[in-house]
């Protein structure tokens, strides 16, 4: 009787775990995690699901600009407008943006990170222009900075939200 040779086959395990990283900023700490999870083989995927901090100060400066965009639009309209009457229907017809649902780059940019999509980031950092592919991980909005995991370098950058061109889902 011949018995099988047993052949031992890689099996991937899954584990949840929180890891306390002591660092001065999120971003930077973020990366050190990445070098981490990164510089092991045996590592064959990871998903961040937490411990990205979130700012809220981007979110203000837009809902401001919509707002101050809304005034200004409204009062354009009562510019043109000569009869006192259409003037006062004009500005009755602009609430009506409010309606329809303005562009919130918050939660375009937290959809990009609850999916883990790659994306093409187009910079213009101190007038050098690059395209780099990567994921978004984070996004500061107190410091208007988001940070983005490099996908060919395996590199975490940071970059001001004013340095960002363009942002292409691919």
């Amino acid at each position: 009787m011949k018995r099988k040779q047993s052949t031992q086959e890689e099996v991937g395990f899954l584990f949840n775990v929180d890891i306390l990283i002591k660092s001065s900023t999120n971003a930077l700490a973020m990366q050190t995690l990445l070098e981490l999870l990164n510089s092991d083989d045996s590592v064959a995927d990871f998903r961040i699901k937490s411990g990205m901090e979130l700012g809220e100060i981007i979110d203000a400066t837009l809902k401001a600009k919509r707002q101050s965009l809304i005034k200004k639009t409204a009062e354009s309209n009562v510019k043109t407008s000569t009869p006192d009457h259409a003037a006062k229907a004009t500005v009755q017809e602009s609430p009506k943006a409010k309606d329809e649902a303005p562009f919130d780059v918050q939660n375009w940019l937290d959809g990009f990170i609850h999916d883990n999509r790659l994306v093409r980031l187009f910079i213009n950092k101190h007038g050098k222009h690059a395209s780099i592919p990567c994921r978004i991980l984070n996004y500061d909005l107190s410091n208007q900075l988001v940070s983005v995991y490099h996908v060919d370098e395996k590199q975490v950058y940071s970059f001001k939200l004013n340095e960002i061109d363009e942002i292409v889902n691919t």
